[in-house]
């Protein structure tokens, strides 16, 4: 079974940093793409940024130029750096990963809260 662990959220004020970050484990040959979704309050869900294999990234408009994505291929992790936040940034961010075991499928990660105070 494949486990995605979020880490790294927290409450900070406007214009502070987190840096958050996703492990996955288990057993599975290959993670082909890993990314961030985030859910605000009384929002639909939204993705943030996404990274593959191979290194090419991929970020929402919204936060572009304040929030980075990056990964780590031999420990299957993926971080996001988050600068410059915002209120409306308060929300709960979701790792996402596509994994292969016996295919490739998607998996989800519990979840992690940021809160940015104005």
């Amino acid at each position: 079974q494949v486990q995605l662990v979020e880490s790294g959220g927290g409450s900070v004020e406007a214009g502070g940093s987190l840096r958050l970050s996703c492990t996955a484990s288990g057993s599975f040959v290959a993670v082909w793409t890993m990314g961030w979704y985030r859910q605000g309050p009384g929002k639909q869900r939204e993705l943030v940024a996404t990274i593959t294999h191979s290194g090419t990234t991929s970020i929402a408009d919204s936060v572009k130029g304040r929030f980075t994505i990056s990964g780590d291929n031999a420990k299957s992790t993926v971080f996001l750096q988050m600068s410059d936040l915002k209120p409306e940034d308060t929300a709960i961010y979701y790792c996402n990963a596509n994994i292969r075991t016996d295919s490739y499928r998607n998996y989800w990660g519990q979840g992690t809260q940021v809160t940015v105070s104005s």
